[in-house]
């Protein structure tokens, strides 16, 4: 896992048209190889126009069992406001990883 807590995981794709989701199976895996299963895990995926942030938590009685959250899909350049909430998720994230 990255110093910082979170990965990012972006998907490369000469059209915009691949969707942001298409990155969901390497980001999980990028989270199932945290070295710390106590603390939450957060990634960040995009494909350049849409953004989605994925979280791994494991349950506090048992590590073994572990939970993912997805928030909905942000589209940062369509409006100022879709931007300003990923920056405020992005400042909780920073606050708590």
């Amino acid at each position: 896992m990255p110093k910082d807590g979170l990965w990012v995981a972006i998907v490369e794709s000469k059209k915009t048209a691949l969707s942001v989701w298409s990155a969901l199976p390497q980001t999980l895996a990028y989270l199932r190889a945290n070295p710390h299963p106590e603390r939450p895990g957060f990634a960040l995926m995009t494909n350049g126009d849409d953004l989605v942030f994925v979280k791994l938590a494991a349950h506090t009685s048992t590590l073994a069992s572990l939970e993912y959250g997805f928030s909905r899909v942000f589209s940062p350049f369509t409006s100022t406001q879709e931007l300003e909430q990923a920056v405020r998720i992005l400042k909780r994230i920073a606050a708590i990883a």
